[in-house]
């Protein structure tokens, strides 16, 4: 036998090229969490969009893959693991840069606040089922636990466990979907298709929770260190998870939506809609499996959420913004383990509180997803108007670059509109309490993390150029790679 080569650490003293392709499409797969969207989502979507539910999945699809396209500009040029951070500062400087790695911190954190309401509330339904009561208090600590060791431990048992977890729940969904729309003899829906009863403001509303089920296709981006082939495989990555999970997303939505018409359950009250829809087809036993891999899926989100927000705080802190602690990285396992800690910790403080204030789990996970579109929002915007300005400099724009630019920014327009609303507009009327306060509270959040970096720069005059610097030697040294290639 041969001894194993150890994988040498990165500069940043993570794990090197690790990750196969399929483990690091996996990391992009599990924050989307395809499961979790048609298996619990999918009612909050359908309260706001309607009939017009299919065609929020589709305009947001549209609109991710034109962001998709302006992400892969930097993947296919540069990797690390501050992600779209590292990008945007790279197009529109240093500053732009810190708020978009803000808003990604916010945007993976809340997104593991959200899903991990989505593993409580599923995990007290499955317990009960077996006659075992059990505390949200209790279940938020222990899905935050084993995300927290699996995210300290080894990016490769993360990216693995997310890969089968995954797999096994979209698999049996999909056989679901199919045995549903059999069961309604494979009709065709024209309320659906005429989009009855839907609005201009609930197809945009829905368009913004339609980002947060898609939201962490660019997670992928996060693991520049530990891809093997990273200028290839990422952006792959991106793409494939982008177009894929979407074609899955509006075959489900159209199924679901048409499965409970004539029913009589409400889709938009419906926290289990897969299991219901299963006890009418008959294969009940199959709803049960659903929740399950479902439960296990939000879980695979949870981690996944972890990992690129505990490594863009990771190379931020290492540029200086943020305490250097959070910039280390563990000897042993390479992970960014004080980063990994402090994210867990926040996600299982922020959804715990809420519940101790009184607010029920599926609420508390509509809340939090929407509020962690708004730094998905911001990313996305900010990587589409980055990436032509990128491409001038390095004197590749082409005339079609723009044009994805000015489509990626004008279709996150939709939701951006969906979220604040028009004032005196019918059509596109403001949200409702509390949903309203939840741009000002972001907008704070961005004032009071940009104004830290505003202090940092006083108290650290060099910072912005050691930023710079470090930020370029990640891209010239990729440069160099590619020419050598």
């Amino acid at each position: 036998m041969t001894a194993e080569v150890p994988i040498s650490p990165s500069l940043h003293g993570l794990k090197r090229e690790c990750l196969s392709y399929s483990e690091v499409l996996a990391q992009s797969i599990a924050v989307i969490a395809p499961t979790t969207t048609p298996a619990a989502n999918l009612a909050l979507i359908y309260a706001v969009a309607g009939n017009g539910t299919w065609l929020s999945f589709l305009l947001g699809l549209v609109g991710l893959v034109f962001v998709s396209i302006n992400i892969n500009q930097f993947a296919r040029r540069s990797a690390s693991p501050g992600s779209l951070y590292t990008y945007i500062a790279t197009g529109l400087g240093t500053s732009a840069g810190v708020l978009c790695g803000l808003g990604l911190i916010l945007a993976y954190l809340f997104t593991g606040m959200a899903v991990l309401c989505g593993f409580a509330n599923f995990g007290q339904v499955l317990f009960a089922h077996l006659g075992i009561q059990t505390h949200v208090l209790t279940l938020f600590a222990v899905g935050t636990a084993i995300a927290w060791y699996a995210a300290h431990k080894d990016v490769q048992l993360s990216a693995k466990a997310l890969l089968w977890l995954e797999g096994i729940s979209i698999g049996l969904i999909a056989l679901l979907g199919v045995l549903i729309w059999s069961h309604q003899g494979f009709a065709i829906d024209w309320h659906q298709l005429t989009l009855k009863d839907a609005t201009p403001g609930g197809i945009s509303m829905g368009i913004v929770l339609v980002v947060f089920g898609f939201s962490g296709f660019e997670s992928a981006t996060s693991l520049g260190d530990e891809a093997q082939k990273p200028l290839k495989n990422i952006p792959k990555a991106v793409m494939r998870s982008t177009v894929q999970t979407g074609i899955f997303f509006i075959v489900m939505a159209y199924i679901e939506v048409l499965g409970f018409n004539g029913s009589s359950a409400n889709l938009a009250q419906s926290e289990e809609p897969l299991s219901f829809l299963a006890e009418q087809a008959g294969v009940g036993f199959l709803g049960s499996f659903i929740s399950l891999g479902a439960w296990l899926s939000f879980f695979a989100c949870i981690l996944a959420a972890i990992n690129p927000a505990a490594r863009v705080m990771f190379l931020m802190a290492r540029h200086g913004v943020f305490h250097d602690a959070l910039g280390e990285a563990h000897e042993e396992n390479l992970t960014p383990h004080t980063a990994v800690a402090l994210c867990a910790l926040v996600t299982f403080l922020v959804p715990a509180s809420m519940n101790l204030f009184g607010l029920k789990t599926f609420e508390s996970m509509g809340y939090l997803g929407t509020i962690c579109t708004y730094g998905f929002l911001l990313v996305y915007i900010l990587v589409s108007i980055a990436a032509p300005i990128y491409l001038y400099r390095l004197q590749q724009l082409r005339f079609q670059d723009v044009i994805f630019s000015v489509l990626g920014v004008g279709f996150m327009m939709l939701p951006v509109v969906g979220t604040i609303g028009i004032p005196g507009s019918t059509l596109f009327p403001a949200p409702e309490a509390p949903a309203n306060v939840f741009p000002y509270l972001f907008a704070l959040y961005l004032a009071v993390g940009f104004g830290w970096f505003v202090v940092q720069r006083f108290r650290t005059p060099h910072l912005v150029k050691h930023m710079e610097r470090s930020i370029h030697a990640i891209h010239s040294n990729h440069a160099n790679s590619t020419e050598r290639n």
